[in-house]
């Protein structure tokens, strides 16, 4: 199962710096000038899990798979982007394919570094873009809302209920709310998922502060964190200088940098984990002699999902699913130690999904 996370933000604030660290490439250039990245980079990126290694040890498995995530550079915004300025067509056709949006914010003075607008103001630059986004989904539903008038008449089921989410979003809209902000009840999430309003997308606020600022933020980022706060939005702190630098050393070159700036951590490894917490999922562990694997799954997801993530024909033929807590699995020494003290669960067809959960399928065909 894939989840893409589109970066997205204004021309020079670091979009292309991040991707570049984020996939360890120089795929995408980052040049000191607007549009920079014509067409979208699409990079996957290995999710660090500090487990899945432990792990891979106890079982003395082969090979060690971590889970992926895409990471999907953008072209820049400008103002004017609903009506097609800039590359703004192409540039909301590629978010509306992501499940998430990173909003990379400026939150650094540099002479040497052109603004668009000609000044660094992260609220701002969050507020142009969000702008743009809420204009094209006040388009598209007027256009759609049309569409709909025969089949509502007509009595269509699915078709009156999309009109009603429509036209629910496009009052949010017409206040100044992003659709996000609205409260979807569970028998609506499928058809509001299937509308694909760009604002309805859970949003990342990516603070970009210089070197030195990067362990403790600044003005600026503490400004877009009251915002993504009142938003119920996540934000993340990052200088994409130094992420960019790590992504050059080896394991103990970086560990060794990081602690010389006071960084317990990457600040990739955070934006990962905000990203899967934004998105409300979560990693269940495969795990034997031939390899160590994690796999990403929703929260919430039942165990015949989860079994169908890994093949298809495994969640069509699901029986059960042998789950062990990865803190039992560890503190045992693994499958048989568990099953020996009886940690090793018995899970069917009802089961969520745990994170961290160790699990084996059966499964018939």
């Amino acid at each position: 199962m894939g989840f893409r996370m589109g970066i997205v933000g204004l021309p020079n604030v670091g979009k292309s710096t991040l991707f570049n660290a984020l996939t360890r490439t120089a795929a995408a250039q980052a040049e000191n000038f607007p549009f920079c990245t014509i067409e979208p980079n699409v990079g996957e990126v290995a999710v660090p899990d500090a487990r899945l290694p432990r792990l891979a040890d106890i079982a003395k498995s082969k090979a060690v798979i971590p889970a992926r995530m895409t990471f999907i550079d953008i072209a820049g915004l400008v103002k004017g982007a609903s009506k097609g300025e800039g590359l703004g067509n192409q540039f909301l056709a590629n978010i509306r394919e992501c499940d998430a949006i990173a909003h990379v914010l400026r939150c650094f003075e540099d002479a040497d570094v052109t603004h668009v607008d000609g000044r660094v103001d992260p609220l701002a630059d969050a507020e142009t873009i969000e702008t743009e986004l809420m204009l094209a989904d006040l388009e598209s539903i007027e256009r759609r809302l049309q569409n709909l008038v025969r089949k509502v008449r007509g009595g269509d089921k699915e078709a009156v209920q999309a009109e009603r989410l429509l036209k629910a979003a496009q009052a949010a809209l017409e206040e100044g709310r992003p659709a996000r902000t609205l409260d979807i009840a569970a028998e609506d999430l499928k058809a509001w998922r299937m509308l694909q309003l760009l604002t309805a997308k859970p949003v990342l606020y990516v603070c970009n502060v210089a070197e030195d600022e990067a362990a403790s933020g600044n003005a600026l980022s503490a400004r877009v964190a009251e915002m993504a706060a009142a938003q119920g939005a996540g934000t993340v702190v990052i200088s994409a200088r130094i992420e960019e630098e790590i992504a050059q050393l080896d394991r103990e070159e970086a560990a060794e940098f990081l602690t010389e700036l006071g960084l317990e951590e990457a600040g990739l490894d955070r934006l990962i984990r905000e990203s899967y917490r934004l998105l409300g999922l979560q990693t269940f562990f495969t795990v034997g002699p031939k390899e160590a694997r994690a796999w990403t799954v929703p929260v919430g997801t039942k165990a015949p999902q989860a079994a169908g993530v890994i093949h298809g024909d495994f969640e069509r033929g699901f029986i059960r699913a042998e789950t062990t807590a990865y803190d039992d699995y560890v503190a045992l020494g693994g499958e048989q130690g568990a099953r020996d003290a009886g940690k090793l669960r018995v899970e069917g067809k009802g089961y969520e999904v745990r994170d961290g959960d160790v699990m084996h399928f059966l499964h018939s065909g």
